[in-house]
């Protein structure tokens, strides 16, 4: 991928990332929200060190390590990819509360018109503030959305230490097993 220059990453801060979604997925993943490198790319996961791509593979959901530009390939393996807020940050922490709860009220709705089997939210923090959840953990959620049950994953950013790239695979797999049975 070519190095983007600070002022292409900051003019993505005004572009929408398009979902990659059909009607009836076996998992819909659900960023935070678009990074820089996503928004100036148009791909999902496309900052260098994101761990995302290379979990998806190790987990078993793809046959092979896509990259970002693939990204539409997902759909051929019953996958898709939206985000709980729209706008693109430099950090997550950009966001607002207001933002969250109004990206929760929106994923809702889109779930509702998609009814993908699984809702996979990567990120504990971002599912807590966007569905008001404060005790929320990692794994299997009692809130559904119509028959769509809910999976928290935990959030593959480079910055995430707590986990590593193994350790989120498995977790990743796990969802994989429950999306398949």
């Amino acid at each position: 991928m070519t190095r983007l220059t600070p002022a292409e990453l900051e003019a993505a801060r005004d572009r929408l990332v398009p979902d990659v979604v059909a009607d009836g997925l076996h998992v819909l993943f659900c960023g935070i929200n678009p990074g820089l490198t996503t928004a100036a790319t148009g791909h999902h996961f496309a900052r260098p060190g994101n761990r995302f791509w290379p979990v998806l593979h190790l987990s078993g959901f793809t046959p092979r390590l896509l990259k970002p530009s693939e990204q539409q390939e997902l759909l051929s393996y019953g996958l898709g990819i939206t985000n709980v807020v729209a706008r693109a940050t430099a950090r997550a922490d950009e966001l607002s509360a207001q933002e969250y709860r109004e990206g929760g009220r929106q994923l809702a709705l889109k779930v509702a018109r998609l009814r993908p089997s699984w809702l996979a939210v990567v990120g504990v923090t971002a599912y807590r503030a966007a569905f008001d959840d404060k005790k929320a953990r990692v794994g299997p959620q009692e809130r559904t959305f119509g028959d769509t049950r809910v999976w928290v994953l935990p959030n593959p950013s480079g910055l995430n230490a707590h986990w590593t790239t193994a350790t989120m695979a498995e977790e990743f797999a796990r969802l994989r097993v429950a999306a398949q049975a």
